[in-house]
């Protein structure tokens, strides 16, 4: 039986994963190869840094990004620019409305100042970008503004953001095809005290093919 959430990717698939709930991933991929994270169960953000594979003083830089497209949202088509301003990533494809920038990484500190002193036990985004960064040398010095992929951060008139229910739905997906060879790291996030997961954190799926 045909997988239709692999039939229509570019070239074989090199890499398939499922990432637990609340977990992190790290994974190197090439120029030319695409990215594909799946929303398996709907309604899960998906946080995301990438530093280049050859020199990882440089990164994904939030600013370069927004700056260049004129846009803080993440759509089709947007560029994700390093902070020496060279595409590190394509969105090549997505169907979901749009992605965020601004959301940030939730951590025991904005979790404990948002939710109350009883959530500074609970498991982060910023330690799970850790735990996986660790593996290659880079610590919390190397932890720069992140992408939450199928967040959903609407920002009013006033300037006021909130996070609030996803508008992804299970088997959703966004396609990113690397322009140089990246390393991708990942939090599944694990957070419970907003509507960002649905108050319940669920796999996702990632594939990489070429």
């Amino acid at each position: 039986m045909t997988d239709m959430t692999t039939s229509d990717l570019p070239g074989t698939i090199r890499h398939d994963e499922t990432v637990p709930a609340r977990a992190p991933w790290m994974h190197r991929v090439q120029g030319g190869e695409t990215l594909r994270i799946i929303d398996l169960e709907g309604n899960q953000a998906v946080d995301f840094l990438m530093y280049a594979a050859d020199d990882d003083a440089e990164r994904y830089s939030a600013q370069d990004t927004i700056a260049a497209q004129r846009n803080i949202f993440l759509r089709e088509g947007a560029v994700l620019l390093s902070n020496e301003g060279r595409p590190m990533m394509t969105i090549t494809g997505t169907n979901v409305a749009y992605h965020d920038t601004i959301g940030g990484a939730c951590s025991c500190e904005s979790n404990t100042l948002r939710y109350g002193h009883h959530t500074k036990a609970q498991h982060s985004c910023v330690d799970n970008f850790l735990d996986a960064n660790v593996r290659a040398g880079r610590g919390k010095r190397d932890m720069v503004s992140n992408i939450n992929f199928f967040m959903n951060v609407p920002v009013e008139a006033d300037g006021t953001l909130g996070i609030v229910d996803g508008i992804s739905a299970p088997g959703l997906t966004v396609d990113l095809r690397a322009e140089m060879d990246v390393i991708v790291v990942v939090s599944n996030c694990p957070q419970i005290n907003n509507p960002c997961n649905g108050f319940n954190p669920t796999p996702v799926r990632m594939l990489v093919a070429a």
